[in-house]
C-alpha cells in the first residue's frame, strides 16, 4: 500500500479542501501518515495571505522533498495560483495543481502531469466540488459553501489566488450536511473566502439566508455555525430569520479591519463604522449577548496616531468576545504595497500590543458573564487538567468548558451549571 502525507495551511476553507484530498487518497487506496514521516505522496495546500504565508509553504514544500527525496511532492492552494512560475520552477515540487483542480489530484498523481496550473481568474469558473464524510474533528464539521471573492480590498490578494464568486449549489450542500449527521455529527459550520456574498452567482433567488435555513431542516443537525460574514449582510430581515432558527449558534465572526472610515476607505472595505455598528446593534437585539468577534488591521498605511486611536474607541465601544489583531505587512500585487505613508515596524508592534491586551480584557469579561448561568455545552474532548480528568466542549457563544468525568463525554451535550473559571480560558460546569 503506497503511503500519502499531507500538509494544510492558512484558512478553513483550505483545512476543508485538505481533508475532501486526504478521502480522496484513502479511497484510492493509500495509507495515511504523519507529515514528517516517510511516504510516497506529499500534499501541501499552501496559503498566500501574507509573505510569511509564502514562506511557511514553500518551507513545507522543501520538508517534503528531504523527507524522501524519491517521494513525488504535490503543491496546491494560494500560494502556487499567485506564484506559479516560482512554484513550476522550485525542484522540490512535482506537481504543481491550480485551485480548482484539487478534485483530480488522484489522476494527476497517476499520470504525474507537471507544469499544470490553471488560471482562475475569469467570471465562468465553476465551483468546484469536493466531498467529505468525516472531518479531523469528531464533533464539528466544515462545509466549504462558496469560493473566491469579488472585492479586491487594497491589502488582498485573495481575489487573485481564489478568482471571482463561486457558490455551491445548495441541494449538494445538504447531501453533505445529510451524510454529516448520519455520521453522529451535530454541529456544522458553514465557510467560504467571502461568505457573505453565496448565490450572487445563481440566477434564482438563493441567498445565504436560504442556505442557512435549508441546513437548519436536516434532522441530527444540532448546531450551525457561521464563518467569517461582512457587515453588511446583517439587516433586520437577516438578523431576526436567524433568530427564529434554534439551531444558528449566536456567535458572529464580522470583519472589520479598522473602526476609522478614512482608513477604511483606503482599505476599500465597503462598509462605514456607523454601518458595522448597526450590524452589531440588531445582533445584539434578536440575541440575547451573542458572541461577536472580529479583524483588525494595524498599521495600514496612512495610518496616523489619530486614526489609530479612533479605531481603538470604537473597539471599546462595540465590546467583542474576541479580536484578532493583525500587523499590516505589504503584498505584492496589490495596491496597499505601493501606497505612501507605510507605517514603521516599531509603531506597528506597539499598537498590535494595545490591542491585543485591550481583547484579552474584553474575552475576560465576557466569558465571566457565564458564571451562574445555565448553559448547553457540546462537548468534544478528554483532557487532564491538574492531574483531573475532563471532557472540554464549547456553548453556543464559543465559551470553552469543563466537565470532570470519568466516563465519555465526546458528542454529547450536556446542559449544566457553569460555576467559575478553571483555567484562564476554560470555564467549569457541575
Amino acid at each position: 500500500m503506497k503511503k500519502a502525507a499531507l500538509h494544510n495551511l492558512g484558512c478553513k476553507v483550505n483545512a476543508y479542501e485538505t481533508e475532501a484530498m486526504q478521502q480522496m487518497l484513502e479511497a484510492a487506496g493509500y495509507e495515511i501518515v504523519p507529515f514528517n514521516e516517510p511516504a510516497d505522496v506529499y500534499v501541501v495546500n499552501t496559503c498566500s495571505v501574507t509573505n510569511m504565508a509564502d514562506r511557511k509553504s514553500r518551507q513545507m514544500l522543501h520538508k517534503a522533498k528531504k523527507n524522501n527525496p524519491d517521494s513525488i511532492v504535490v503543491a496546491t492552494g494560494c500560494y502556487v495560483q499567485t506564484s506559479e512560475q516560482e512554484a513550476l520552477e522550485d525542484l522540490s515540487i512535482d506537481i504543481v495543481i491550480g485551485n480548482n483542480r484539487k478534485h483530480e489530484l488522484v489522476s494527476l498523481i497517476e499520470e504525474f502531469a507537471k507544469d499544470n496550473v490553471l488560471d482562475i481568474n475569469h467570471e465562468k469558473q465553476e465551483f468546484e466540488e469536493l466531498f467529505v464524510s468525516q472531518t479531523a474533528e469528531h464533533t464539528r464539521a466544515f462545509i466549504k459553501v462558496q469560493d473566491g471573492c469579488n472585492q479586491f480590498c487594497s491589502y488582498c490578494i485573495i481575489p487573485y489566488a481564489r478568482g471571482r464568486v463561486r457558490s455551491r449549489k445548495l441541494e449538494n450542500v445538504i447531501d453533505e450536511v445529510m451524510r454529516l449527521a448520519s455520521n453522529g455529527y451535530k454541529e456544522v459550520v458553514l465557510t467560504g473566502i467571502h461568505l457573505s456574498s453565496y448565490g450572487v452567482d445563481f440566477e434564482d433567488k438563493t441567498d445565504l439566508l436560504a442556505l442557512i435555513q435549508a441546513v437548519n431542516r436536516v434532522d441530527g443537525i444540532e448546531r450551525i455555525r457561521l464563518g467569517s460574514l461582512e457587515p453588511k449582510i446583517v439587516t433586520e430581515e437577516f438578523a431576526s430569520a436567524l433568530s427564529q432558527m434554534p439551531k444558528v449558534c449566536p456567535h458572529f465572526h464580522l470583519s472589520l479591519q479598522s473602526g476609522c472610515d478614512a482608513t477604511l476607505k483606503r482599505m476599500n472595505r465597503r462598509y462605514t463604522a456607523e454601518e458595522y455598528e448597526t450590524g452589531c446593534r440588531l445582533l445584539r437585539k434578536y440575541f440575547k449577548h451573542p458572541a461577536i468577534t472580529t479583524d483588525v488591521i494595524v498599521g495600514f498605511p496612512g495610518e496616523s496616531d489619530e486614526e489609530f486611536e479612533i479605531t481603538k474607541q470604537f473597539l471599546k465601544k462595540i465590546h467583542f468576545y474576541e479580536m484578532h489583531i493583525f500587523k499590516y505587512s505589504k503584498r505584492k500585487g496589490t495596491r496597499a504595497a505601493v501606497m505612501q505613508d507605510q507605517v514603521a515596524e516599531q509603531i506597528k508592534t506597539g499598537r498590535s500590543a494595545e490591542l491585543i491586551s485591550l481583547g484579552n480584557e474584553m474575552s475576560d469579561e465576557f466569558r465571566m458573564y457565564y458564571t451562574g448561568k445555565i448553559k448547553d455545552v457540546l462537548f468534544e474532548e478528554k483532557v487532564e487538567i491538574n492531574g483531573k480528568s475532563y471532557y472540554t466542549g464549547y456553548t453556543k457563544e464559543y465559551v470553552k468548558v469543563a466537565k470532570e468525568s470519568e466516563e465519555t463525554l465526546e458528542n454529547q451535550i450536556i446542559e449544566g451549571k457553569i460555576t467559575g473559571r478553571l483555567t484562564d480560558d476554560i470555564y467549569i460546569m457541575r
